[in-house]
């Protein structure tokens, strides 16, 4: 039970009872009515704007409309103390009775308490992680990971129909890179000397095995071949190769997708050219020659006439390219495709997560969603800023070219899943962050997750006590939903239940927002 909610409920059938005796008006639109805790607890646990938000449909004063609606929120039993403060707000103290209800329900519901329906089972679409397949995880990959397998499980938690996406970058000029990879590492299983890996490519030690799975499956078969003959079965071999690495990758941190669509699916099945013929039908599409950029000029700019959305029609700042020098389209293109068909599949709600480097990107595919959907659907672009890992405060640095980054395995190996999952969600996305390796192997307040596991601790270690010293006393939770919860009366208990009753409240809120950093916050 959200308390917040209920209470709500409770002043709307106020309203209504001042409707139906009279005093005010019918048809009353409580919608925008909130009920929230008072910024300063001597002001009573729950505070309404009822009254400031109606008084001008109904031309009251507010304050006169406050003091209507206290008057039959008085009569109300879980209700201890009605106050009319300032031009209008009204303030509320509920009886010990009403916490302690809550309590109840929450022995009753255990892990469902704060589980509630507001999303109505609406589907929303959560596209997150979507690294590249050139490589395994490393930790820069971690904090999307975690904030989008967070947020999706928050939707659910509250109502909606989540569906969890990996979107593949499979068709650019990284994936070539990675099959000459590939190829170079099967050459060298085949006992050449393949010598240092040229600049441009992917040395890590990770494609070793790719090479000889290769030599299995192929023997000698491309060895003697031109690159045109063995650069497609071997691009798609190491792309298949790099996606188990990575959903193993994605395993250990407990995350599982539900969809993974390829952008090389979205280009060969015709779907980019479908969609950009009918943005150009509707002339959302021109050649032209953009503007030269004032201050930094961005990576997509030419002085040459160019295919150009109309991005500026949507809020963008300037019209963006679509097709590249040599005729290819671009990334945005495949991107454009790619929403549609997200909202082809019943999505009106689409939340993408990004990294930080992706924030210039934000309005010209919001734009393109507005298009391409005709504004059907809602696109929600979720940056997350870098994650510096740490050893004892030095940096750790990482390449994914090199090969001599820290893996997410590696990471998850080290200092757990939970822990990996926890700290990620111990500040804000659009915030850095710093993951130093140090502090969250310590066991002291310096490490956040100790201190949680330390509270756990000792909740579980009161309950034995209690078992120790009361051994007629049944500490399980069934049976503790049968007990007289009248006992307790002491505010330092009451002020810990009004805490547990602000859970279902927190969840909700944090899913409206798409902000699960708040679930490690409270």
């Amino acid at each position: 039970m959200n308390l917040f909610a209920e209470f709500h409920s409770r002043i709307s059938c106020a309203i209504d009872e001042l409707s139906e005796s009279g005093e005010l008006p019918k048809g009353i639109d409580a919608s925008r009515i909130s009920v929230e805790p008072p910024r300063e607890a001597v002001h009573g646990d729950l505070a309404t704007n009822a009254a400031m938000v109606l008084a001008k449909q109904l031309s009251m004063k507010p304050r006169d409309l406050a003091e209507k609606l206290a008057l039959v929120l008085r009569s109300d039993e879980e209700i201890a103390k009605v106050e009319v403060a300032g031009p209008g707000f009204i303030n509320m103290r509920l009886e010990p009775t009403a916490w302690l209800n809550v309590l109840a329900e929450v022995l009753n519901r255990g892990d469902t308490f704060g589980q509630s329906e507001i999303g109505n089972g609406r589907k929303v679409n959560i596209e997150y992680v979507s690294a590249n397949p050139t490589g395994p995880l490393h930790i820069g990959h971690a904090r999307g990971t975690v904030f989008g397998d967070a947020l999706a499980s928050l939707l659910e938690k509250v109502g909606y129909d989540v569906c969890r996406e990996y979107y593949i970058n499979d068709a650019g000029a990284q994936v070539d890179a990675l099959a000459r990879s590939a190829f170079l590492r099967y050459r060298e299983a085949q006992g050449e000397d393949i010598g240092i890996i040229p600049k441009g490519l992917y040395p890590g030690e990770y494609m070793i095995p790719v090479g000889r799975a290769l030599a299995e499956r192929f023997g000698k078969k491309w060895l003697k071949a031109a690159e045109d003959e063995w650069l497609s079965p071997i691009r798609e071999f190491a792309i298949d190769a790099m996606m188990d690495l990575i959903r193993d990758d994605l395993t250990t941190l407990d995350v599982n997708h539900d969809v993974f669509t390829s952008e090389r699916a979205l280009v060969e099945g015709g779907m980019v050219d479908n969609v950009l013929a009918e943005l150009k039908e509707r002339k959302l599409i021109y050649t032209g020659i953009l503007e030269p950029p004032k201050g930094k000029e961005p990576d997509d700019w030419e002085p040459r006439p160019q295919t150009l959305f109309r991005a500026t029609s949507f809020k963008d700042d300037v019209d963006r390219p679509l097709k590249k020098s040599d005729g290819s389209w671009t990334y945005f293109a495949s991107d454009i495709a790619y929403h549609r068909d997200k909202f082809s599949r019943g999505y009106a709600d689409l939340i993408d997560v990004w990294g930080a480097d992706h924030g210039g990107y934000v309005k010209r595919m919001v734009a393109a969603t507005d298009a391409v959907t005709e504004q059907g659907a809602r696109l929600d672009v979720k940056i997350c800023q870098i994650v510096r890992l740490l050893e004892n405060g030095q940096p750790v640095r990482m390449s994914k070219r090199a090969g001599n980054f820290i893996t997410l395995r590696d990471l998850v190996e080290e200092v757990g899943a939970g822990v990996v999952r926890f700290i990620m969600l111990t500040r804000k996305n659009d915030a850095p962050l710093d993951f130093d390796l140090a502090v969250v192997r310590e066991q002291s307040r310096e490490n956040p997750v100790f201190y949680v596991q330390y509270a756990h601790a000792r909740c579980h270690s009161v309950m034995r006590i209690a078992s120790e010293v009361l051994p007629e006393i049944q500490t399980e939770t069934e049976e503790l939903a049968k007990a007289n919860l009248s006992l307790l009366t002491n505010d330092a208990e009451i002020e810990v239940i009004k805490t547990i009753a602000a859970w279902p409240r927190m969840l909700e809120a944090a899913a409206e927002a798409h902000e699960p950093h708040r679930l490690a916050f409270y």
